[in-house]
Order: C-alpha cells, then sequence, then structure tokens
C-alpha cells in the first residue's frame, strides 16, 4: 500500500513538473516554428505511442466506440484541439509573457472545475471555496496583467491571446470531468481514443489554417531543430503526464492529486528564471496566492471530509 502511494505521488510529480516545463520549452521552439504544427507533431507522436500501447495490452476490442463515439470526439476535441492548439497559440501571441501566462491558467484548473460544477451541474460550493477561487483568480490577474490592470484591458492585442488560453484551460477541465462517464473503461483506452479522435480534428483544422496562409508549414530544418523540444513534449508533458497523471489520481484520489498542481507554476517560474526570461514581482506574488488558495481550499475539503466521515461513524455506532 505504502508503496502504491509513493508511485502515485511520483506519478503526480512527475506530470505537474512536466507541464511546468512544457511552457518554456514550448516558447523557444516557437522562434522557429508554428505552435499548430509544433502541437500535431507532438500529439501525432504520442497517439501513435498510445495506440500500440492500447493493441498490445487490451487488443482490437478496446478500439470499439461502444456507442460512445460522439462523446469520445467531443472530449477528444475539448482536450487535443481546444486545449492543445489554442493554449500554445495563445502563448506564442503574448510572447515572453504568455508563458507565466499559460502556466498560471493551467494551475486554476482545479479553481475552474468548481466554477464549472457550479454553473452547469448546479453543485454549489462551500463559501470558503469560492473565496479561494477568487484569490486564485486575482492571482492570475496579477501574473497576466503585471500589475497594470489598465492597460491591459486597453490593449486588446493582450486580451485575446489571454482569452484563447483560458478557453484551452476550460477545454482540459471539460476533458477531465468527461472520464467520469467512461466507467469501466481502462485510463489507457479512455486516453487513447480521445487522443486519437482529438488528434485528427486538430489535423484538420491546421491543414485549414495552412490553406488559408495563416499558418506556415515548417521546413525539414526547422523540424530538425525543434526535435530536441518536440522529444521531451512528446515523452514528458505528453505520454507520461497523460498517463502518469490519471494513474496517479486513481491511486491518491483527486482532492490528493490536486495537491500537485502548485508545482506547474513554481516549475515555469523557475525554467523562466534560468532562461533570462525577465520575472516581475507580480509574477511571483500571483504565483504565490494562487498556490496558498490551493493549499488553503484542499486543507478545508480534508476537514470537512473528515467530521462527515466522523458523524457517519458515530451515526452508525448510535
Amino acid at each position: 500500500m505504502k508503496n502504491s502511494v509513493l508511485l502515485g505521488a511520483f506519478l503526480c510529480f512527475i506530470a505537474a513538473v512536466s507541464w511546468g516545463a512544457m511552457f518554456p520549452v514550448a516558447h523557444a521552439a516557437f522562434e522557429y516554428i508554428a505552435p499548430f504544427y509544433f502541437t500535431i507533431f507532438r500529439y501525432g507522436a504520442v497517439t501513435i505511442i498510445l495506440v500500440i500501447l492500447l493493441f498490445w495490452k487490451e487488443g482490437t476490442q478496446a478500439f470499439r466506440f461502444e456507442g460512445k463515439g460522439f462523446k469520445l470526439w467531443f472530449f477528444g476535441t475539448m482536450a487535443f484541439t481546444v486545449y492543445n492548439l489554442f493554449i500554445f497559440w495563445g502563448e506564442d501571441l503574448l510572447g515572453e509573457p504568455g508563458v507565466m501566462a499559460a502556466s498560471i491558467m493551467e494551475s486554476l484548473m482545479p479553481m475552474i472545475s468548481v466554477v464549472i460544477a457550479w454553473l452547469i451541474f448546479r453543485q454549489s460550493p462551500y463559501r470558503f471555496t469560492l473565496l479561494c477561487v477568487c484569490v486564485a483568480f486575482i492571482g492570475a490577474l496579477l501574473v497576466i496583467t503585471k500589475g497594470d490592470l489598465r492597460t491591459f484591458f486597453s490593449a486588446t492585442e493582450d486580451i485575446m491571446p489571454t482569452f484563447l488560453i483560458f478557453i484551452a484551460v476550460i477545454g482540459w477541465v471539460i476533458y477531465t470531468m468527461g472520464g467520469s462517464q467512461f466507467k469501466g473503461w481502462s485510463t489507457l483506452r479512455y486516453s487513447t481514443l480521445t487522443c486519437l479522435l482529438g488528434t485528427v480534428t486538430a489535423i484538420i483544422v491546421t491543414i485549414g489554417t495552412t490553406l488559408t496562409g495563416y499558418t506556415p508549414v515548417p521546413s525539414f530544418e526547422v523540424i530538425t531543430t525543434v526535435s530536441p523540444h518536440l522529444l521531451f513534449m512528446i515523452i514528458f508533458p505528453g505520454l507520461i503526464a497523460l498517463l502518469g497523471w490519471n494513474f496517479g489520481v486513481s491511486i491518491l484520489s483527486s482532492l490528493n492529486g490536486l495537491l500537485f498542481i502548485n508545482f506547474v507554476p513554481v516549475t515555469t517560474l523557475i525554467l523562466s528564471i534560468f532562461q533570462g526570461t525577465q520575472v516581475t514581482l507580480f509574477d511571483v506574488i500571483g504565483t504565490i496566492l494562487i498556490i496558498a488558495s490551493l493549499l488553503s481550499n484542499n486543507i478545508f475539503l480534508r476537514i470537512r471530509q473528515k467530521k462527515a466521515s466522523n458523524k457517519k461513524m458515530q451515526t452508525k455506532i448510535a
């Protein structure tokens, strides 16, 4: 039991650190290649690896949709088209500030899921959780605006890329929530089929933007130049993070797993400093506010769960 918990913690940690590192790595690659092609090369390779793994482990029957083809396509599109294309598109449009902006938005996923569950599924959160959501969004605003709200909101060239990143993150939250509709399916099967269908959609979108002249086709020389970046993105934020996170959370529970999201902005911040990117005081303060809100909400939910568990025990004894 202890070994499985350590494995789950290790997988969640590697996944979170990988996600935090992918934004500085992607930013370096975008000097040579368009975000759309970088994304489909990355997840095209991940899809091939996943398909081989699923075929080897579960056989051809695992590729049957079982009447859930549309749901698989929808959730796959949310993750591997909306999330993956939009988050890097927005990051690239913002330039250097986009590295921290994308990472901060990523770390807001637990809080965004609370808001979505509240608005769509009518699952009312605790007041303290709502307070933590507000604090987290204030932290995100500090990072994104660098403390200059008036200038940011008057600069339309900054608002649109930020909106793209925000929509991207919502896409991944929807994908994560969609996993509950495939009970009885393995993590590998859900990941593979959604990745396959979502990546096909991303390829179609990329072809469309290429035909309109917006997305330039990379040359062989460019692909060679960014191959180290692609290799990292395929192995760590792609394959290991996708499978490792889902498996790790299944061992630790989502409540414990969400704690590791704190490593996303911290990793990005540290790597950005090493890369020579200008990190402002607002980046640091905003990151601290988000981490504090995530930790506080996690501790609060643990206390609530413990009280509820004790109450049930007392009721059974009585």
